[in-house]
């Protein structure tokens, strides 16, 4: 997403009293004990992101705001030029069976799954995004796979966005390890997607944006979701934010036809997510997305048939900081805990 927010982390205080603690050791089998390849999502599904460095387990939180998908935020180097990815880009937090695992395993169990996220605003900016960090394909697509076969999971997010959004060499290497990970995928019998994450104008991505996947186009690289973050404008207007975000996917939608020509509207509409910043984002009250914004999103993407809602991020859904904007761990506005998860959750079911 579009703020520092591992910066964050590192002076974050408690959060809410109703959020439960993560062990770190906790146990589950390896993956060559869970040799099951993963389950597709469903053709539409609500996936709030998690702020995977708060300690907190992604479980727990899933069942106490209803939420049967989740997006972990986020995997990033633990400095640059490596190419090994880390949640958090801590390299006390592997991709392993230990880390998350017993997590994404309940998920899974519940019917529901994890979608791990590479990027955002901090490794973007750092260089530690894997493929700003890591000049080998192999080795980019190699995590790839190791999270397939670690977690037996299906899909995979790609948050792009400040810095990494000029550096072409990092863009071109993503797209060519997204093809070969693909690849593996289907020689291996399993299901792979792969969502791109990219801020957005009110009318559609803007050039920068559009070259991420004008190049995963010429490295014949799959692009199942193109997910837009409709929030964090900061273009000094006042926004309705539920209008904003049809204007900016309707733009989207338009983009992705010049991409795709040979693709119906329908399923182009079908590539298409959108994640909010529920209640006052960074830049202030004149982008406040209020829960009658939410309501009127959620019914507008059950009609217009997207694939993802989402929003950023779970530990934001309450209304215990009235008026603070940018939080991370309260939305600013007054409401009830868990209103966003559970006005989005719905979606996943009505459209199943």
């Amino acid at each position: 997403m579009r703020r520092t927010r591992a910066l964050h982390a590192l002076t974050a205080t408690a959060l809410s009293a109703t959020l439960v603690a993560f062990g770190a050791g906790a146990a589950h089998a390896s993956p060559q004990a869970r040799p099951h390849a993963g389950k597709p999502l469903p053709a539409h599904v609500a996936a709030p992101y998690f702020e995977a460095w708060t300690g907190q387990s992604p479980a727990t939180l899933a069942a106490q705001s209803g939420n049967k998908y989740l997006t972990l935020a986020f995997l990033q180097t633990p400095a640059a030029g490596s190419c090994t990815a880390d949640w958090n880009g801590d390299a006390t937090q592997p991709v392993s069976s230990s880390v998350f695992g017993a997590d994404i395993a309940a998920l899974q169990a519940r019917g529901g799954d994890a979608i791990p996220s590479f990027g955002g605003y901090s490794a973007d900016t750092t260089g530690t995004e894997l493929a700003d960090s890591c000049t080998d394909v192999d080795a980019i697509a190699g995590v790839y796979e190791k999270l397939v076969t670690t977690y037996g999971i299906s899909r995979i997010d790609l948050d792009v966005e400040a810095d990494s959004l000029a550096n072409t060499a990092g863009i071109d290497r993503r797209n060519k390890a997204i093809a070969k990970a693909e690849h593996w995928a289907e020689r291996t019998g399993r299901s792979l997607q792969f969502s791109y994450t990219l801020p957005t104008t009110t009318k559609g991505l803007e050039a920068d944006g559009l070259a991420v996947l004008q190049n995963a186009v010429a490295n014949h690289a799959r692009v199942d979701v193109v997910n837009i973050m409709t929030f964090d404008y900061y273009d000094g207007a006042t926004h309705d934010m539920a209008t904003d975000t049809k204007t900016a996917a309707t733009g989207l939608h338009d983009q992705l036809h010049a991409l795709y020509p040979h693709k119906s509207s329908r399923q182009l509409w079908g590539m298409v997510g959108v994640t909010e910043m529920p209640g006052i984002d960074d830049y202030g009250p004149a982008e406040t997305f209020t829960t009658q914004n939410a309501a009127t999103v959620a019914r507008w993407a059950a009609a217009q048939g997207i694939d993802t809602l989402s929003f950023w991020a779970l530990q934001r859904d309450n209304g215990t900081c009235v008026g603070t904007g940018g939080s991370d761990s309260c939305s600013g506005i007054a409401q009830d805990t868990w209103y966003f998860s559970h006005t989005f959750a719905r979606f996943t079911g009505l459209l199943r």
